[in-house]
């Protein structure tokens, strides 16, 4: 996969019984599709000064869970690039240990919400991040 993300379980991240909370894991997923888009060069307070990429499809498997302290591994690719929506996959672990698996499908919007075609500098710069590509 083409970028990776350290994230350690905090406290804020977890249930009652220290292990993280679910939806947590979800906001870890935002978190390193932002600092994705930071490390190619486009910042989302930029993209999102004029459009945004919000996500229209997730699939998760959780397969193991995540105790406070964990330090999480999580990778993102690029799977495949639309017009307009961006394939992604996650793979989270521990210790070697999967804790997740994910995919989802982002789409380029408009201020008006509507899909927007990705500007050819940032589609340039997303097919060099497409799994395979040279």
């Amino acid at each position: 996969m083409a970028f990776s993300m350290r994230q350690k379980v905090l406290f804020k991240h977890c249930d009652p019984a220290g292990i993280v909370f679910y939806p947590r894991y979800f906001e870890m997923m935002n978190d390193c599709v932002e600092a994705f888009f930071d490390h190619i060069g486009h910042p989302f307070e930029e993209l999102h000064a004029k459009a945004a990429v919000p996500t229209a499809q997730i699939e998760t498997t959780f397969t193991a869970p995540s105790h406070h302290g964990d330090m999480l591994d999580i990778r993102l690719g690029c799977t495949r690039i639309g017009t307009s929506s961006l394939g992604i996959a996650w793979h989270a672990s521990a210790d070697g240990e999967t804790r997740f698996t994910a995919s989802a499908t982002l789409v380029h919007v408009g201020q008006d919400g509507r899909p927007l075609p990705w500007p050819a500098p940032l589609r340039d710069t997303l097919e060099l991040h497409l799994e395979g590509a040279d």
